[in-house]
């Protein structure tokens, strides 16, 4: 559901602005997308005019001779160019059906209203691969001037769909929801998903018995109902492993001994009004003639506005990321500095949700590879204020050199990383050595061939599982 869409079934409803909702869509469509989209509106408004352009392949030509490594990226092929031309159109592997195509063949089976369906629809596509929905993205539905009220109600049907404890805002609630569904609910098992996740993934079992007034078996058993539980409810319809084939969006080369963002519109046509069809609206004898050409007249300068504003944000947002991190652009580390998307939109004064759109399935292609722009947003972690990424290639390195008959536990790591200056809690450490893909160290001891005992074993991974899977 486009945000075009969405305009035209609250149209009754909702006084939308047209300017804003089309720059809007431009702002978050990805190369493709706003290729087909461009496509589409020149079949519709005579006024606007496509036209290849020749000083744009001659550009993209120049570009790849100072950087030749542009034809390259992390991802395979990145993309796919003529041998006179600019990238040809991505694709991706849609064998599978998508997440946002499921929950939207659920709701069009329910009998809602039609600018219900299509705000519902539109938030379908807003979920992202895990199942989850960002409150960024749930806030930025205020721009459209959509009620609080119908919000929240597209956000209840949204969640009564299935997978259960999809469309959730954060883990607690994506295991409330599923739990909520039990024919049969566990005592206490809602309270602690709700209020006690920190605590049960710590073990600490005491303060929660006292705090809901029962006592230690009764934790576990809402434990053990909980850990049963999918944290991540989307997963189930991504492809093992996806065929991708993406266009970068920018590009940061070195150009003149300095690193710079160079906006990918080389795949883009001269985008321009038509003056035949721009005089008859003018002059023309059709008075309803001209009333038509007119209105589309807009509509095209509109667009070119909307086309403007998307490739300035765009170019604003890459440029203070490559600020941020310049190291990792310029080789220097392959670590990323900390950033949030909330204080980049601060420091350039927009609205965290333009700047969600502006990333969202965008990519940037560098010496290093090609990575999604929401690659470069990274938390804070511990006293030394490292990205989560550096914090797990420190991981990965004493990993690397530990003793293969005396591997290190979780405990132990964390007390080398705060030697290291990385203050870190042992379930993060935990967390991230799981999405890493690495076993606990009575695993990994096993696969060396060291004997432990099969029961303690399994408690053990058992229990560190619960607490990564539970962790904030």
């Amino acid at each position: 559901m486009s945000l075009l869409s969405l305009k035209t079934e609250l149209r009754q409803e909702l006084k939308l602005t047209p300017q804003l909702l089309q720059s809007m869509e431009v702002l978050q469509m990805n190369s493709q997308e706003l290729l087909d989209y461009l496509g589409r509106l020149s079949e519709e408004n005579p006024t606007l005019e496509l036209s290849d352009s020749a000083d744009l392949r001659s550009a993209y030509e120049s570009l790849r001779q100072r950087a030749s490594w542009l034809d390259a990226g992390t991802f395979g092929s990145s993309f796919a160019h003529e041998e006179d031309g600019p990238p040809e159109p991505g694709a991706v592997d849609r064998a599978l059906e998508s997440l946002s195509a499921f929950l939207c063949d659920q709701l069009e089976r329910k009998r809602l209203p039609k600018p219900m369906l299509a705000l519902c629809k539109y938030m379908a596509e807003l979920v992202d691969e895990d199942g989850y929905l960002a409150q960024e993205d749930l806030d930025g539905l205020t721009e459209l001037k959509i009620p609080a009220d119908m919000v929240e109600q597209a956000l209840d049907t949204l969640q009564s769909l299935e997978p259960a404890g999809v469309g959730a805002r954060d883990l607690s609630e994506c295991l409330v929801l599923q739990l909520s569904r039990q024919k049969q609910p566990v005592p206490y098992a809602m309270d602690i998903a709700a209020r006690f996740l920190t605590e049960l993934g710590r073990g600490h079992y005491g303060p929660i018995a006292k705090a809901l007034g029962a006592d230690t078996a009764e934790i576990q058993a809402a434990e053990k109902a909980i850990a049963a539980l999918d944290p991540h409810p989307g997963r189930a319809f991504e492809p093992a492993e996806p065929t991708v084939y993406v266009r970068p969006d920018v590009f940061v080369v070195e150009l003149d001994g300095e690193l710079r963002v160079v906006l990918n519109e080389y795949y883009l046509p001269k985008i321009s009004v038509n003056p035949y069809y721009e005089n008859m609206a003018r002059n023309g004898d059709d008075a309803e003639a001209r009333t038509y050409l007119r209105e589309k007249l807009r509509q095209t300068k509109w667009l070119l506005e909307s086309m403007e504003r998307r490739g300035s944000t765009l170019r604003r947002c890459a440029e203070a990321i490559l600020e941020t991190q310049r190291a990792f652009f310029e080789g220097k580390t392959t670590e990323l500095a900390p950033m949030k998307l909330t204080t980049l939109a601060e420091a350039l004064s927009l609205h965290p949700s333009t700047v969600s759109r502006a990333v969202r399935d965008k990519y940037l292609q560098c010496r290093q590879g090609t990575y999604p722009l929401r690659y470069f947003f990274n938390r804070a972690v511990g006293q030394r204020d490292m990205s989560r990424q550096a914090v797990k290639q420190r991981l990965l390195l004493r990993l690397k050199d530990e003793d293969p008959a005396h591997p290190l536990s979780d405990q132990a790591l964390c007390a080398l990383l705060t030697g290291e200056g990385i203050s870190v809690a042992r379930r993060t450490v935990a967390k991230y050595r799981m999405e890493l893909g690495i076993g606990t160290a009575s695993a990994r001891r096993k696969r060396r061939g060291t004997k432990k005992n099969p029961a303690q074993r399994e408690k053990a991974e058992r229990r560190t599982a619960s607490a990564v899977r539970l962790s904030v």
